[in-house]
């Protein structure tokens, strides 16, 4: 499995992401043609500066002074008119979206009347949409990433000054590790932390990579102590064959009947969902909810999210990639005296194998028969031990009997 993985000791910003990701072997002109293409009074180009004695890439951003204030609707036209591939535009749109939720809730207001002030600026439109573009076309199948400092001190922003972290950089870096900030300066943005925080499927230390690249992204800052830089590894991980990589969707729902909400559940499943389950949830306002969690292929997002929104009152829809570790399996069919009854097989290298009879068979006997479903399944358990004990001796080992 290819992995990127982001190393934050000098915090990140969507300039540092940018250039990390063009030194890490991204083709720049890609990045430049997709934000050329959204029709914005600015543009970025990439050069080699020095950080703390490092050489670095940085990525210049050049915009004029503007005072629009951008909502959720006039981001999305944006990135829409682009010509980004449909993941690019999703990634994009969903970095916006944690901005957004996050200023939502610093401020109290519904995400539909949050003005994007800083993060809605030309330059910010620039870092988000080219490092989604980047991001893409790295080709990773997982990102990870460090602790990530915040930074100490104080700034100046749309609404005065503020304590750092900004108080929608501290909101998006909610459940992850944060590391000591050194130094006197706001280390990591809101538009770094929506970056990280949206790829990323894991912080902690760096795994056990066999390293084919590292992208060094240089800040704007020379700082003094340290190199204002983000690394940027890229990597592969072996993994069993048995292993793979799918999607979580989620939403949460406080206004729908359970009726409603099996029914959806059957019809994610019907539709190829690997699994689908709800949990109960306690949403803001003290309702009580649930959370819909579906588990698919990568091909099968489009129908599952569509089965979502037709049949749920939801408004969005969360999404991010997860990698399972299989058991090898097989299918079986074992003859008991309720009939045949089909199952699995799983097991793991050099283990003996486990046997799980269907459900759906057992209790399809267990209604005919009209006995209990634990008696099919222990049939169904002894047939197949049995005809292990066969094809051992047919094998020719000694088995007790």
């Amino acid at each position: 499995m290819r992995v990127g993985y982001f190393d934050c000791f000098s915090g990140i910003s969507g300039d540092m992401t940018l250039g990390a990701l063009v030194d890490a072997g991204v083709d720049r002109r890609a990045i430049e043609q997709a934000i050329a293409s959204l029709g914005l009074p600015g543009e970025v180009s990439f050069e080699t500066v020095k950080r703390g004695g490092f050489r670095a890439t940085h990525a210049r951003v050049v915009t004029p002074h503007e005072h629009a204030h951008r909502h959720w609707h006039h981001i999305e036209a944006i990135i829409d008119k682009g010509s980004l591939s449909p993941r690019q535009k999703d990634l994009a749109k969903r970095i916006f979206m944690k901005l957004g939720e996050a200023e939502a809730r610093v401020h109290g207001v519904d995400l539909s009347k949050i003005h994007f002030h800083e993060v809605g600026a030309v330059d910010s439109i620039i870092d988000i949409v080219g490092s989604a573009v980047g991001l893409d076309l790295l080709g990773v199948d997982r990102f990870e990433a460090s602790a990530v400092p915040p930074g100490r001190g104080s700034i100046t922003a749309a609404h005065g000054r503020m304590a750092l972290p900004a108080p929608a950089t501290a909101e998006i870096l909610k459940g992850v590790p944060l590391a000591e900030s050194p130094i006197e300066m706001e280390m990591t943005t809101p538009t770094g932390a929506a970056i990280v925080t949206t790829v990323a499927e894991r912080f902690g230390p760096l795994p056990a990579l066999t390293v084919e690249a590292i992208g060094l992204g240089a800040g704007t800052r020379e700082t003094a102590d340290q190199a204002n830089i983000l690394r940027l590894f890229v990597g592969t991980i072996d993994l069993p064959a048995s292993s793979d990589r799918v999607w979580m969707l989620e939403t949460n729902l406080d206004d729908l009947p359970g009726e409603v909400v099996g029914y959806t559940t059957l019809k994610l499943m019907e539709a190829g969902a690997l699994d689908a389950f709800v949990t109960p949830i306690q949403m803001k306002k003290n309702r009580p909810g649930v959370m819909v969690s579906v588990l698919c292929d990568d091909a099968k997002i489009p129908a599952m999210e569509e089965i979502l929104f037709r049949e749920t009152t939801t408004l969005g829809i969360r999404r991010y990639p997860v990698s399972r570790h299989k058991l090898n399996r097989r299918n079986v069919e074992v003859d008991t005296a309720f009939g045949m009854i089909r199952g699995k097989l799983g097991w793991l290298e050099n283990r003996i194998p486990t046997f799980s009879p269907e459900y759906d068979d057992c209790a399809r006997a267990a209604s005919a028969a009209s006995v209990a479903l634990r008696e099919v399944y222990d049939a169904a358990h002894a047939a197949y031990a049995e005809r292990q004990r066969q094809e051992r001796e047919q094998a020719g080992e000694t088995v007790a009997k």
